[in-house]
């Protein structure tokens, strides 16, 4: 058998025993890892506009969803701060607090394992550079700017400029221990079940709000994790999505 289809087994349906060395940490009492990233003292964060507040994305979903397409030209106007918090949101935001959180986009157990980037390029009252987004706080979190960043960006994605040069771009990494903490191997099918999940979200709310994004999954996978300064082997990017008017 060829070796790429060993790796098939992963997208099939498998259940673990739950009995001696392959329980899971949570069966373990390991404890629960966080749902979001801690933040370096001092960081500066950005308010957005928060959900209840919205005064866009009403458009009818069978029009939405007819509208749906991967588009990769985008117009000079930039996005608003409302259009970005609502993006956010509807991708990895919370839509209900109580004893457990749930967001707007269904994960596996509730798990949750991403974490989004975004590259600022042409967003109103934010500064060009690179944020991470706290969906927990619906806030922002200002990282560091590059001047050659659209140039990285477009490198490491094998040549497409327009990811570098979108209103906003949006890249999703990956904690893999916060689903394997429960799953374990089945978690590989399940993380990337979830991302499908949060990138349709992104396509349909940019389309409510005449938008438009291209999912990418075409990049060089060590220059996109140093440009983020990811470890590699604990957090990773998993997907990107840039995003622009139309």
């Amino acid at each position: 058998m060829d070796d790429y289809r060993k790796d098939r087994r992963f997208l099939k349906s498998f259940v673990l025993k739950t009995s001696g060395s392959i329980e899971s940490d949570q069966q373990k009492g390991k404890e629960e890892p966080p749902l979001e990233k801690s933040l370096v003292e001092n960081t500066e964060l950005v308010e957005l506009t928060s959900p209840q507040f919205f005064k866009l994305g009403d458009k009818p979903t069978k029009e939405v969803m007819a509208s749906r397409s991967s588009r990769r030209l985008y117009s000079k106007e930039p996005l608003t701060l409302e259009e970005l918090s609502y993006l956010l949101w509807a991708t990895q935001g919370v839509r209900k607090e109580g004893a457990k959180i749930y967001r707007t986009v269904p994960s596996g157990g509730n798990r949750h394992p991403f974490e989004t980037y975004l590259y600022i390029n042409n967003v109103e009252n934010l500064s060009e550079g690179f944020y991470r987004y706290l969906p927990l706080h619906h806030k922002l979190a200002f990282l560091f700017t590059r001047t050659d960043a659209p140039l990285r960006l477009a490198n490491a994605c094998y040549g497409q400029k327009f990811v570098g040069q979108a209103a906003a771009t949006f890249i999703w990494t990956v904690i893999p221990y916060r689903t394997e903490w429960r799953y374990q191997m089945t978690s590989y099918k399940i993380i990337a079940l979830d991302a499908g999940h949060m990138c349709q979200n992104l396509y349909l709310a940019c389309e409510s709000i005449d938008a438009g994004t291209c999912a990418i999954a075409a990049y060089d996978q060590e220059k996109m994790n140093m440009l983020l300064d990811l470890d590699e082997e604990n957090e990773f990017v998993i997907y990107m999505a840039p995003v622009g008017k139309i």
